[in-house]
């Protein structure tokens, strides 16, 4: 829980930092990216009401917020730094910010044909914010200002695909109050996209978060259509509305119904049996099926090394039963959650990619809302479908080319030399020899290394090297998860991330010449 004091500090993060103490924490040519201690851009035009104005199709946001996300709307990309630099020092808080910035992608960016792509300037927001909880006061608009060049490039994929806008809903189609959720819940299972986009809105205006929270949660986990990215959207959705309000809901889960409701170009699920669908009717009966003690079994690391290994070779619908098997013996769902965070690990070091790392990222996503939930047939369907997911990903590492056969049960550490392993030795390895890095990883912690000097190494090479949103979207989540592993596996799966994580040698991002140069 952040304090009193902490929390100030996120809402208006605008005190001077002089170059010198900049320098001294992150050194040489990062201290570029001090962006409050440098005159910015002053006398930026006002947005005056004529600007200001929408097409009537268009949704608008509230007066407060509108005007903050037009300007990163109508800003060129290469002045939006100077832009919301000049913004911030004038008086803007960082929650603003923040909300200008999801609601910009909720509004401009398409979530088809694929909940990802260009969508993942909106699906970064959340991840970014995470990065900037955890970082250090005077690192804490970094990634903000990167996630608000990241949208820049987004829009403009955007408008060059057919410059997609959300439309205002339509208020003669949107259901009453009393029956606002039951019409969403139809919709969503008819797969009716209109019908739903009206339903949500009046569920929205009629409940709160948390009884929505759990309806989106049950739809986002129901089938692996892009590669985990509904899952992802609803958790990382409703994490950033926490942070900036519930009064913005409504535009943003429209847009996540709208995702949610992708089905990729095949017949309609409701009326067919496609493969995407199948695990999540075998979870439906199971969930049915189960005790109602099923969380009070014994944590047993053994079991979940076991799990792991039946989740290697499982089918998707194997390893549901599989699963709900091994809780009814009376084992408990941490010990599954340990088996699903260990499965996504060792994918990232048996094919380094772009889908293992999303098998990480919706893994997060996925336990995220299972902790999150409160209804007990909800959590154990998230658990269950999370199972799914796991060989779902295996099948497509399997089709992208080759897959390694490290296992990460059998991680070891580095016994080359006798020498302790430092953080530094660490990074300089990532990016040079993977396998050496992961190592000396697990060496650094099972002789009692400080994880938090790991993680804030990665937080700041992130925020230095990241070029793209996977690079954020997979250390946040790699970070968060460390702590959510029972203490006795955790130090494994941090090993396996440094496979993805960034490294002391990668080439600086774009952004940090481009700050460097409006700083000079």
């Amino acid at each position: 829980m952040m304090n009193p004091a902490k929390r100030n500090e996120m809402t208006r993060v605008n005190v001077p930092v002089r170059r010198r103490q900049f320098m001294e924490v992150l050194g040489g040519a990062s201290a570029a990216l001090a962006l409050s201690d440098v005159a910015m851009m002053h006398g930026l035009p006002r947005v005056s009401a004529a600007e200001a104005k929408l097409d009537h199709n268009t949704v608008r946001f509230s007066d407060d917020i509108e005007p903050l996300v037009r300007l990163l709307e109508d800003t060129p990309r290469e002045r939006v730094v100077q832009a919301f630099a000049d913004k911030i020092r004038s008086g803007t808080g960082y929650r603003e910010v923040l909300t200008a910035l999801l609601l910009a992608g909720i509004r401009n960016v398409q979530p088809r044909p694929s909940v990802g792509h260009k969508f993942h300037a909106v699906l970064v927001v959340n991840s970014a914010h995470l990065a900037s909880l955890g970082s250090p006061d005077e690192d804490r608009w970094l990634p903000i200002f990167w996630a608000l060049d990241y949208f820049k490039s987004a829009q403009s994929r955007d408008v060059n695909e057919g410059d997609w806008t959300m439309s205002a809903v339509n208020e003669s189609a949107v259901p009453p109050p009393h029956q606002a959720k039951r019409a969403f819940e139809e919709a969503m299972r008819n797969w009716d996209v209109e019908a739903a986009d009206a339903a949500i809105t009046g569920y929205v205006r009629s409940a709160g978060a948390n009884e929505v929270f759990e309806s989106m949660a049950y739809f986002g986990c129901r089938d692996f259509r892009s590669i985990g990215h509904k899952a992802i959207y609803v958790a990382n959705g409703f994490r950033t509305l926490q942070c900036i309000g519930w009064r913005y809901a409504e535009p943003v889960l429209r847009s996540l119904t709208y995702a949610l409701l992708n089905h990729s170009g095949e017949p309609n699920p409701s009326t067919s049996d496609l493969a995407a669908d199948r695990a999540v009717r075998v979870t439906e009966q199971l969930v049915l099926e189960m005790d109602p003690r099923w969380n009070e079994g014994k944590v047993d690391h053994q079991a979940a090394i076991e799990h792991l290994q039946t989740l290697r070779q499982a089918t998707p619908e194997d390893a549901v039963r599989e699963t709900a098997k091994l809780i009814r013996s009376g084992v408990h769902p941490q010990s599954i959650s340990d088996a699903l965070f260990l499965s996504a690990g060792e994918m990232v070091m048996q094919q380094p990619a772009i889908v293992a790392l999303h098998s990480a990222t919706s893994t997060n996503a996925l336990q995220y809302a299972y902790r999150t939930a409160a209804k007990d047939q909800n959590r154990m369907r998230l658990l269950l479908q999370n199972a799914a997911f796991i060989p779902h990903f295996r099948q497509a590492m399997d089709s992208r080319g080759k897959v390694s056969d490290s296992q990460i049960n059998e991680l070891s550490a580095d016994s080359s030399s006798d020498d302790a392993v430092s953080v530094d030795q660490i990074f300089d390895s990532v990016g040079q020899d993977r396998s050496r890095a992961s190592a000396a990883t697990y060496q650094y912690l099972e002789s009692d290394g400080k994880a938090e000097d790991l993680i804030h190494a990665a937080r700041q090479l992130t925020f230095l090297k990241g070029n793209d949103s996977h690079d954020y979207k997979y250390s946040s989540a790699a970070l968060e998860d460390y702590y959510a592993i029972s203490p006795e596996l955790r130090n494994r799966y941090f090993a396996a991330a440094t496979y993805l994580l960034p490294g002391k040698n990668d080439r600086n991002n774009s952004l940090v010449t481009r700050v460097r140069e409006a700083l000079a």
